[in-house]
Order: structure tokens, then C-alpha cells, then sequence
């Protein structure tokens, strides 16, 4: 068996290692200081990961790696520590306890390894076998500071807690002998997953209203069939027993989105709107933000073009549009770019969407782009004036993205109206790993819009369905009137972007959790027709329109009753489904434990040539071990 040496491969350095970012902390201040490197497995340094300091089951100080890999974290309390680096793709790696004192310390390198496949390469021992190896034990006060909040700073404080959440009602089970058609906007949305790997890889649980289950199934890419024709999407489904109440049926429907080489990408006309304020000083806002930026900029061509306008006290032109072929100016441009000052946009906004207007390229991509904390004023404060002026710009071909960055302060329920209004994506960058895969590795997905204002209406057959469930999706709903309505905004979906919903279906017999309907007085209940007596269970429909057109196209598919075994597709999805309830705690989560969610994704885990399945599966158990209680053993979870 291979050792945790071995798995992990940590090495001391002989050099002396640079001081890098700045660090934060909820522990108290102390003398130590804890410094090395993270590499990937060729020895090369890693930038943007997350390193941190586990003690009293929980992380007490952490700071991000910089651009060759170095980590510094000084004012560290004497003690033990488990030392953890986290980067999305890569196996988490970690350093048995370590002691730290008044005295310098020899710095560490860790290696992390990236695109496991193989899940015999895992450490001897767990994450969770190392903290509960350390000699300090947590005490009643340390699990009340466990609700102290961090300060986008760093500094430890009373709760200070600004960011946003709408709450999140599970959508419960429908009878489809009362309400037997379903519509929804499809959501291409991501930011929910990766906020929720950055509150587990700090050692804490989202808040339930953080974790949207249909953007953590939407953050990972599944097989489906390729569009055939001239239609833009192909519609694939699956139907199976559902793993979490063997007696439901679990029916997974799943959009692919036609894919395009990098050579047919349309001209992209760019503007970035950017947060500069104090508040995004920090190495996990601004300094991510251009890190991002400039590996985007290396990705630009002759026929692109970029614009960067910035807003804190005041607003202005940092680069004038400029053609992609001159990279030294841009990322010039970037690199001059400061964080300082109040957060007061003026015409931020404004200015940056005029400026996308003056470089308007018919055909091709216009997008405005806005990065940052939450804590925002673009120079529109009233919601509705704001609401109104990215719906025109949205009209005039116009998009707006919004990508959130940062702690404490984050407003993700009003980023996510911002991007859904615009035509646009919100996500959130929690690594330069994850700034990567939106802005380079899946720029197709996230700046290429191949289907616009993309519905979903399913019919259920009331002899072959009793009751149904959508899981997620809730702010997504629509009405039954909708789907057919041309000037209902919908979501948008990229270039080879794959969208999965899935339905949790009751048989006829079975019972319903849920109140029962009286009868309708002045009318006669809906009668079942001759189709009903079929072999179906529902009929999907998918209404979208191309990006430069105003009237939606409709495609149908019947699925048939059949259950089949569960398929690498439904398998893997529904192990995401669970991790979203089990987080949630969420009352439709059946018999769903972290044993069973874990399992399923292993085994379902597929080819995952980016590593983000196995990262994922490591996320869960990460869940798993915060969600035990803190009075037991080990032994006795």
C-alpha cells in the first residue's frame, strides 16, 4: 500500500521562502509563522491555492498561494496545526500535525496532484483522522467562535456578516391529477458550487439558502447526445429508480448545447466592469480578478477587443477599447490597476455599457463583465432603474455576466438577478483554478450564447405518474402561460454547455407527502384521453430562440414509462442531488446519508479528465466529516 508520504509527497525546502499574501485568521495572534510552497507534480509552483491551518476541528488561519506557488502565514498562535492546500482539479493535499513555535520554522512544500483517477493513490490516512490526531481537543468557547465572521481583511471580529441569500423553499410534490404540467427557465448558473467548495474548504457548512441544487448538478458536464439539424440543442433523457426512495422513479432531462472550435468563435467586444473600491484589496478579490483577466487576455485576437472601466470614488476609463493582438498594452493596463477608496460607481455602469456600444461588433460578442465583492454601487441605486437599464442594454445585443469574488460581503442574490436580467452567467471565483475554467477553459459556455430565453415544460401521463418533484430550481419557476410567451425572459445557455433537471416521480398508489385537494365545484375533474392508456410517462418540451431572433422554436420528446438501470449520467447526478438536500437538510432528502451520496458519486465518478469529479467526491466527505457531531470520536462516527 502506498504511504501518506508518498500520496501527498511533501518535502522541506532548504531555501528560504518569500513572504507571499496577505493571510486571514479566526485564531488568535501569536508569534509563529508558517511558510513554503504548494507545486503540482512536476515541481512547478501553484498559484491561487487556498492554504490553511486546521485546529480544534476547524480552520483558524489560511491565506492563498501566490503566483509562483510561495504561502506565508505569520502571527500564527504556538500550537499544532494540520497544514491543507485545496485548488480545484487537484487532490487535496495535506501535512500530518505540525508543531508550531516562537522559533522559525522549516518551510514545506506540498504537491498536490491533479485529475485523480484512480482512487487507490488516496492518503493512508484522512483529513479527518489527522485533525482528530492533534492534542488540542475543541472546548465550548472554541465552538462558539466558530460563528465569528472574517472580515474581508482578515481580521478576527464580533459577527460581521454582510453577504446575501435568498431563501430557498424546496419545491415540493405536485399531483398531477390537479397540476399535471411543469415550466421553468433553465439555469447555466455555477456560482452556488463554487461557494459552496469555499465554505467547506474553510472548514464550515454553507448556509442552506447558499446551496441551489440545479447549479451544483450544472457545474459539471455530462454525455449527452450531440444537436443533429439546424436546432442549437439536443434534448436527452433517462429515467431510473431513485436512489434516495427506491419506490419513486428519478427522470433526468438534459440540454446539449452545440459546441464550436476556438477558430469559429465570433469577435468578442469586452467590457470589464470593475469593482476597485478598499474592500476589494484583498488577494481573493481584486488580485484574482486581474490574475483572471490577463489569462484571458493572452487567450485574445486581432479581431477582439477589450475595455476595462473601474468605479470606487469615482468611475473611469482604465483601458479604452483595444484590439486583442496588443497584449502588452492591456496587460499593462491591468497591472496598474488599485483597490483603494469608497464604493460609489457614479456612472459606472453606464459608462461601461457605452463603451460596449461604441465598439459594438455586429455578429459577435458583446458582453459587459462585471467582477466584484457584493458590495456595489454601479451609479444606479434604484433596483428597478438598474433592472431596466440592463433589459435595454439586453435588447440591444448588449449582455451583462457578473463574476462575485471574495468573503463576507458577498451579494449573491442580487448578482444573480443582475446576470439573469442581463442575458449573462454569474459565477463565482473562489480559486485562479476556478477563474481559469470560466474564463478560458469554458469561455464557449460562459461568453458564446448559442440559444437564448431556453424553457422547459413537462406533461405527466396521470396513469403512469401520481405526484412529481423539480429538484431545484426554485427561483427558476414559471408559469404554464410562459412557455409560449415570446416576451417571458428565460435562460441563456453557451456553446457547448449541458444543462441537466431532475424530476422525482411518485407512481400511481404510492402515498403523497402533502395536503389533500377538495374537489372543484362549479367544473368536472380533468378526465384522462386515450393517450394516457400509453406506454408514456411524460412529454418534454424545449422552447428556445437564437440569439439574434425574436420567436422561439419548440422541440418535443416523449419519454416512455420503462425504468432502466442507473446510466454513468443519472447516476453521478443524482449523487450531486443528494449532496445538495443532505446540505440543505433539506425534507425531501428520503433515506440520503453522506454514505450513500459518497458512494454513488465514486461509483459514477466516469472518465473525469479535469478532475473535477474526484474533487467533488472529496468536497463530500469533507461535508461528511464537518456534519458529524463534535462530542464524538472518530470511532463513534
Amino acid at each position: 500500500m502506498r504511504t501518506f508520504a508518498a500520496a501527498v509527497a511533501i518535502c522541506l525546502l532548504v531555501a528560504y521562502v518569500t513572504p507571499s499574501q496577505t493571510d486571514t485568521r479566526l485564531g488568535p495572534s501569536g508569534p509563529g509563522v508558517v511558510a513554503g510552497r504548494v507545486n503540482d507534480a512536476s515541481g512547478a509552483g501553484l498559484p491561487g491555492v487556498r492554504v490553511e491551518l486546521f485546529r480544534d476541528g476547524r480552520a483558524w488561519y489560511g491565506t492563498v498561494t501566490a503566483e509562483r506557488g510561495d504561502f506565508r502565514i505569520e502571527r500564527v498562535a504556538v500550537g499544532s496545526y494540520v497544514v491543507r492546500a485545496v485548488l480545484a482539479g487537484f487532490e487535496v493535499s495535506t501535512v500530518p500535525p505540525l508543531t508550531v513555535t516562537d522559533k522559525p520554522g522549516a518551510p514545506v512544500v506540498l504537491t498536490m496532484r491533479g485529475g485523480m483517477r484512480d482512487s487507490k493513490l488516496r492518503p493512508e490516512l484522512s483529513f479527518r483522522d489527522m485533525v482528530s490526531a492533534l492534542p488540542v481537543k475543541p472546548t465550548a468557547a472554541a465552538a462558539a467562535r466558530q460563528t465569528v465572521g472574517v472580515h474581508a481583511e482578515g481580521s478576527l471580529m464580533a459577527p460581521f456578516n454582510t453577504e446575501a441569500y435568498d431563501r430557498i423553499v424546496d419545491n415540493a410534490f405536485r399531483r398531477v391529477s390537479t397540476d399535471p404540467v411543469s415550466t421553468f427557465s433553465i439555469d447555466v448558473d455555477t456560482a452556488a458550487y463554487s461557494n459552496v467548495r469555499r465554505f467547506l474548504s474553510g472548514g464550515r457548512l454553507p448556509p442552506a439558502d447558499a446551496v441551489r441544487s440545479e447549479e451544483l448538478i450544472n457545474y459539471f458536464r455530462f454525455d449527452y447526445r450531440d444537436p443533429s439539424g439546424e436546432a442549437p440543442l439536443s434534448v436527452t433523457t433517462e429515467l431510473a429508480s431513485c436512489p434516495w426512495n427506491p419506490r419513486h422513479h428519478l427522470a433526468l432531462i438534459g440540454l446539449n448545447a452545440r459546441r464550436i472550435q476556438s477558430e469559429q468563435t465570433p469577435p468578442r467586444n469586452l467590457v470589464f466592469l470593475l469593482d476597485v473600491s478598499g474592500s476589494m484589496m484583498p488577494p481573493n478579490k481584486l488580485p484574482l480578478v486581474k490574475s483572471a483577466m490577463k489569462m484571458l487576455a493572452n487567450t485574445l485576437r486581432s479581431e477582439d477587443r477589450v475595455a476595462i472601466v473601474v468605479y470606487a470614488g469615482d468611475s473611469g476609463l482604465a483601458l479604452a477599447s483595444t484590439p486583442g493582438h496588443r497584449k502588452a498594452e492591456i496587460q499593462r493596463a491591468i497591472d496598474e490597476l488599485n483597490a483603494g477608496g469608497s464604493t460609489n460607481g457614479a456612472e459606472g455602469i453606464r459608462l461601461a455599457y457605452d463603451t460596449a456600444a461604441e465598439g459594438f461588433i455586429g455578429g459577435g460578442i458583446n458582453r459587459v463583465i462585471l467582477a466584484t465583492d457584493g458590495d456595489f454601487n454601479v451609479g444606479v441605486t434604484n433596483q428597478g432603474e438598474l433592472t431596466r437599464l440592463i433589459e435595454e442594454q439586453r435588447r440591444r445585443g448588449i449582455f451583462l455576466s457578473v463574476l462575485g469574488v471574495g468573503t463576507g460581503n458577498l451579494k449573491d442574490s442580487t448578482m444573480e438577478k443582475l446576470a439573469n436580467t442581463g442575458n449573462g452567467n454569474y459565477a463565482y471565483l473562489d480559486t485562479l483554478q476556478e477563474a481559469r475554467r470560466v474564463l478560458v477553459a469554458e469561455a464557449g459556455a460562459t461568453l458564446v450564447t448559442v440559444a437564448k430565453d431556453v424553457k422547459i415544460q413537462v406533461e405527466f401521463n396521470p396513469s403512469k405518474a401520481g405526484a412529481y418533484r423539480l429538484i431545484g430550481y426554485e427561483n427558476r419557476m414559471l408559469n404554464r402561460e410562459d412557455f409560449k410567451d415570446d416576451t417571458k425572459d428565460a435562460g441563456e445557455i453557451g456553446a457547448g454547455h449541458t444543462v441537466t433537471a431532475l424530476y422525482e416521480i411518485i407512481p400511481p398508489g404510492e402515498p403523497i407527502d402533502g395536503p389533500e385537494v377538495d374537489p372543484l365545484k362549479y367544473q368536472a375533474e380533468i378526465r384522462p384521453s386515450a393517450a394516457s392508456k400509453s406506454d408514456e410517462l411524460m412529454t418534454v418540451k424545449l422552447r428556445y430562440k437564437r440569439p439574434d431572433e425574436d420567436r422561439s422554436k419548440e422541440i418535443a420528446v416523449v419519454v416512455a414509462g420503462r425504468r432502466s438501470e442507473l446510466t454513468p449520467n443519472i447516476g453521478f447526478a443524482s449523487a450531486v442531488a443528494e449532496f445538495g438536500m443532505l446540505l440543505r437538510n433539506s425534507e425531501f432528502k428520503g433515506k440520503s446519508t453522506w454514505t450513500s451520496a459518497i458512494g454513488l458519486a465514486r461509483r459514477f465518478r466516469g472518465e473525469d479528465r479535469d478532475g473535477y469529479r474526484a474533487e467533488f467526491v472529496r468536497l463530500m466527505e469533507l461535508a461528511a466529516a464537518l456534519s458529524a457531531p463534535v462530542d464524538t470520536t472518530p470511532e463513534q462516527r
